[in-house]
């Protein structure tokens, strides 16, 4: 299986959203784009584009080591794949507290359903275990989106507080 993180380069981000597409797409139950349209309940994506300063953010789950999401967790619902691994929802025991929405400092974990269920990204960890990169990273035009299988080798150390944990 892959182990990496999405990287993201605002600078060629064109605001194009076909990582929003391909995210919809690859969580949608027929992968077919046509189909997925009259899906019930509709296929969500876990990517989004947000407008900051004049530039196009793409954001999505970081799958922080210590993740805050997985820790207020009630039911063992969020959890992490190991280390290294994606951060998961398992829907079959998501109460919809929302304890995660709420902890998560980048805004990632979304309630749907009427707040029943969360949604969030999961680094299209299915692709991964087949050795493909997520979604949102192969179709990105511009590489502005990248999956780096080592994120920590280029990222200054304070940014990894998780090492001195």
């Amino acid at each position: 299986m892959l182990t990496g993180l999405v990287k993201v380069n605002t600078d060629i981000c064109v605001a194009c959203r076909r990582c929003v597409q391909a995210c919809t797409l690859e969580h949608s139950k027929s992968k077919d784009m046509f189909e997925a349209i009259r899906e019930v309940p509709p296929p969500r994506p876990r990517v989004k584009l947000h407008s900051v300063g004049g530039a196009c953010v793409p954001t999505e789950c970081r799958h922080c080591e210590a993740a805050a999401c997985v820790l207020v967790c009630p039911t063992g619902a969020m959890h992490k794949l190991g280390l290294g691994g994606p951060v998961l929802m398992d829907d079959s025991l998501c109460i919809g507290c929302r304890s995660c929405v709420l902890t998560c400092p980048y805004g990632v974990p979304e309630a749907y359903l009427q707040g029943e269920q969360i949604t969030k990204c999961d680094l299209c960890v299915h692709r991964l275990r087949e050795d493909r990169i997520p979604a949102c990273a192969e179709s990105c035009p511009t590489g502005a989106l990248e999956f780096v299988t080592e994120p920590e080798a280029d990222a200054p150390k304070e940014y990894r507080p998780w090492r001195n944990l």
